[in-house]
């Protein structure tokens, strides 16, 4: 498929040649941007301003900025981002996402006393920084899950005067890391949130638990709106499959959350029973999974 055949005419949205398949747009706009030949492709055109939204936020999202509204040029004034998560407003998504962390998603994380925490981070621009601090309140912690997502977490926390944490098994990443987790225990680095190393996708992975609600699970798993569950992305595992599969065992019945908020792959939202039995069930899945060749064309989002 070429450039011009996934364009609808000049005042049409449309996909360009740069895009990586990284799902980012699927996940903001899915009834309006799908996937053919390797790549995100426009399925039609907005009806209504909710979808020229929807369209707007899957752009302004884009690694690539392949998403591209009719005439080719991004509005400032409609971009979306920080975008609130639901109604408590308690998480907001970063948007920009960064080419510089394989698109990965990013997350601010606001805090009962008024402050904020970055988790992940989208690309860097100074102009970015004021905006989420703005919206959010001070920012006192930049969370890394693993190395993969690492790349601007020194900028920003300086940015902010705010504590970089990471887990040593990922520190070569992130060396400058102001506060190193270790071992395999979960550890509470603040009222209500808890680090919880997942080794596994990166010797170093971590998911970071808040209030019992919100579950940052980086790459150790997603929501795939392939299968309507929860999935680990066993095509793409950097160090063990595993010790992947030993974490989820491990962790699996210590986890409440309502939210799961991946770096790759899809958000969602359940009770937080159902979720608890969903990751029972994707542990014992785990267990049978085997070491594969990585294989980007694999994953199944």
């Amino acid at each position: 498929m070429t450039v011009q055949e996934d364009r609808t005419g000049a005042d049409g949205w449309y996909v360009d040649e740069r895009c990586t398949n990284c799902d980012v747009a699927r996940q903001f706009a899915p009834d309006l941007i799908g996937e053919a030949d390797g790549r995100s492709r426009v399925l039609r055109q907005p009806a209504s301003d909710a979808e020229v939204r929807a369209l707007n936020a899957a752009a302004h999202a884009c690694h690539t900025r392949s998403i591209r509204p009719p005439g080719g040029r991004l509005r400032r004034d409609l971009d979306p981002f920080p975008m609130p998560l639901d109604e408590a407003a308690e998480v907001y998504l970063c948007g920009h996402n960064s080419p510089r962390t394989a698109a990965a998603n990013a997350y601010l994380l606001r805090r009962p006393d008024g402050t904020a925490m970055m988790v992940d981070t989208p690309r860097w621009s100074e102009e970015l920084a004021a905006r989420y601090e703005a919206a959010a309140g001070p920012i006192t912690d930049v969370l890394l899950t693993h190395r993969d997502h690492a790349a601007h977490g020194r900028t920003y926390a300086d940015r902010y005067g705010a504590r970089l944490w990471i887990h040593e098994g990922d520190l070569d990443s992130a060396p400058d890391a102001d506060r190193v987790l270790r071992g395999t225990d979960p550890t509470e680095i603040a009222a209500g949130v808890t680090a919880v190393p997942l080794p596994g996708h990166t010797r170093g992975s971590v998911l970071f638990l808040a209030d019992d609600r919100y579950c940052f699970s980086g790459d150790s798993f997603h929501w795939s709106r392939a299968t309507g569950d929860i999935e680990v992305v066993d095509n793409v595992t950097w160090y063990s499959i595993t010790e992947q599969a030993a974490s989820l065992n491990r962790v699996a019945d210590r986890l409440r959350f309502e939210w799961l908020l991946p770096g790759h792959g899809d958000r969602r939202r359940l009770p937080a029973a159902e979720m608890a039995v969903r990751m029972r069930a994707l542990a014992a899945r785990a267990r049978e999974l085997r070491l594969r060749a990585v294989d980007f064309t694999a994953t199944r989002w």
